[in-house]
């Protein structure tokens, strides 16, 4: 049996196909490519019990992934995040059925340690030697890890207000990293140039077709922690989009291959009120985003005023019956710490922001009661130290807690 069954690639846009053994980047036309795999033959020798028994990793669905030669895999074990029932904000907020899938345990503590993984995998499978790519600070500590373990080199830019702890990560890998004073989409400005100067390749957001191979892996690992059935509804944070137009493409993959049950989950984009270009399109219905002038918000890895695969992002939306939500920056910081207080869990500020917007889909009757409902926690609250902020009483060696109590 063939390690991977990808075939080619397509353009969403113009139909156009490529190779999956060659270098590419956008189509000619401009548009992100997507990678297609031989699900008829896929079919024929794999089925969801070949699973039990494999590695508990992303790689456990190696004919679903683009890597062709499993020498090439460039891995931190990362995959098979738990999937983990939240009763108590459940009940605070009226779901009986919540869930989290949870991301903060993944290497580099967020789920762009996926999209490095196969990303970083399929570059070394193609020969590439160096690359360049812009960031809000997660995924250009994720590529800067996986990329000095495959022996790549990178560029990384990111705005100077990203979390320092990814900075550091940068630098730690031996990544040429460069700070700017301006967003992300100012980082891609300069890398754009950086990889037409030096001829690097281009490993921005959908400029190339493998990292959302990796972010797929997410909807796969749902699928089969819910044996095989869909949930009613999946909310994701949404900037740059990928993990939902992967969790899209990967559920769709398994209704064709016949694996799951029920019809397809409506799938809610969710962004801050400060950058919500996505939910402006949404809500005028439109195909596509528009810029997102003077972008702000504390979940910085939302903070993307113009996602190159916004219309792949609403095409997700629309066609599951789903919808697009901002919340606002004061809610994400409470809700936060309420999963924290009740939950035990302390997860990033774009993971809070979609038990918000459950929140708010519940209190309007869009989420039933008894629902199952999925939000994605895409990284741990630890990698955002500067988040949330607790006044402390300090005891001197002589005091007493009841003391500082003031009993």
């Amino acid at each position: 049996m063939k390690f991977s069954y990808v075939s080619h690639l397509h353009c969403p846009t113009c139909s156009k196909t490529y190779s999956a053994r060659e270098k590419n980047q956008l189509c000619v036309c401009g548009s992100p490519l997507l990678v297609d795999y031989d699900l008829d033959e896929i079919k024929k020798v794999l089925k969801p019990s070949d699973l039990l028994g494999r590695e508990a990793s992303l790689w456990r669905y190696h004919e679903l992934l683009p890597v062709e030669n499993k020498e090439n895999i460039v891995s931190l074990g990362e995959g098979m995040t738990p999937f983990i029932p939240m009763p108590h904000i459940g009940k605070d907020m009226s779901i009986r059925h919540l869930f989290m899938k949870d991301e903060g345990v993944i290497p580099t503590g967020t789920f762009k340690a996926r999209g490095a993984a196969v990303g970083v995998s399929k570059a070394k499978e193609l020969g590439i030697k160096e690359l360049a790519m812009p960031t809000n600070g997660n995924a250009g500590a994720a590529w800067s890890l996986y990329a000095a373990r495959a022996g790549i080199k990178t560029s990384i830019v990111m705005p100077l207000d990203a979390p320092r702890i990814t900075r550091n990560e940068c630098a730690v890998s031996g990544a040429n990293l460069y700070l700017v004073n301006g967003l992300i989409s100012d980082a891609g400005k300069i890398v754009g140039q950086a990889v037409k100067d030096y001829g690097l390749f281009d490993a921005s957001t959908l400029k190339e077709p493998y990292r959302i191979e990796g972010k797929k892996t997410m909807g796969l690992e749902i699928a089969e922690q819910m044996g095989w059935k869909m949930p009613d509804v999946i909310l994701y944070p949404t900037g740059g989009g990928v993990g939902i137009i992967g969790i899209y493409k990967a559920l769709n993959e398994l209704i064709a291959l016949g694996w799951v049950k029920g019809s397809l989950p409506r799938l809610v984009a969710v962004q801050a009120e400060g950058c919500a270009p996505i939910v402006k399109a949404w809500k005028e219905k439109k195909p596509a985003s528009e810029f997102w002038p003077d972008s702000s918000t504390i979940a910085f890895g939302i903070n993307v005023p113009k996602a190159l695969g916004d219309f792949l992002v609403l095409e997700a939306v629309y066609k599951t019956d789903g919808c697009a939500v901002a919340v606002d920056d004061q809610s994400i910081l409470e809700e936060q710490q309420k999963i924290a207080a009740l939950e035990g869990a302390f997860i990033c500020p774009e993971g809070a922001a979609t038990f918000v917007a459950a929140r708010r889909l519940r209190e309007n009757g869009w989420i039933k009661e008894e629902e199952t409902v999925v939000a994605l926690n895409t990284g741990a609250g630890i990698k955002y130290p500067d988040t949330v902020h607790v006044e402390v009483p300090v005891l001197q060696p002589e005091d007493t807690i009841q003391k500082a109590m003031g009993v």
